[in-house]
């Protein structure tokens, strides 16, 4: 699909990684079923955009890991549109995961963006790449319900790091689902709605704090 103007305006100089991204999603991804087909008419607004609306919770110059990260949805498209960051794109498929990594060097973010295969939950110290306490925003879309992403999440928050989640319109509902969770592990949620860009449809993200009193 051609790019719209306002991909333009979200990612600045790096639209053509942008474009690049969204052609990959629209062929190879649905070739490999990461990408059904019926989402190739709407990848940008649905997919690419939406995920961007993530970037108004994430500070600058922050060390993110997107868990679950699938096609790469959020984490490639905040990369693109926010150079500022270093992402980790933690995914426990090896097939995912190496689509993955084609696509961070096929459209030119090996500077930004490091591929893992693994899963949240079994991060372990002693890695690397991915251990616990290092990051200071973790970032999902479509991975599991707030009360057990909250479980895999929450070991990989920095002392004042933070999981931005892409939720639906029952964000507050899952919240609320997850009150007993949230207070064990002595974090605060709060929802937000952010617009990616104007006249977008609006974005359901929870944001997950560590509770300072």
């Amino acid at each position: 699909m051609e790019m719209p103007a306002v991909a333009g305006d979200l990612f600045g100089a790096d639209a053509a990684m942008a474009s690049a991204y969204a052609h990959l999603l629209t062929t190879r991804g649905v070739e490999w079923g990461l990408i059904g087909p019926r989402e190739v008419e709407r990848i940008w607004e649905r997919h690419v955009l939406n995920s961007v609306a993530v970037s108004a919770l994430v500070p600058q110059g922050a060390c993110v890991v997107d868990v679950g990260s699938g096609a790469g949805l959020p984490g490639i498209p905040l990369a693109i549109a926010r150079p500022d960051l270093q992402v980790t794109l933690l995914e426990p498929l090896q097939r995912r995961a190496t689509f993955l990594s084609e696509v961070v060097a096929e459209v030119g973010l090996a500077e930004r963006v490091t591929v893992v295969r693994g899963r949240a939950s079994q991060a372990s110290d002693h890695d690397p790449l991915v251990h616990r306490g290092r990051y200071d925003v973790v970032t999902s879309r479509a991975v599991a319900a707030l009360a057990k992403l909250v479980q895999w999440c929450e070991p990989l928050m920095g002392r004042e790091g933070r999981i931005v989640a892409l939720k639906g319109s029952s964000a507050q509902q899952e919240v609320d689902d997850a009150r007993g969770v949230l207070r064990k592990r002595a974090l605060k949620a709060s929802v937000h709605q952010e617009v990616a860009y104007p006249g977008a449809e609006p974005t359901w993200l929870v944001l997950c704090q560590r509770d300072a009193r």
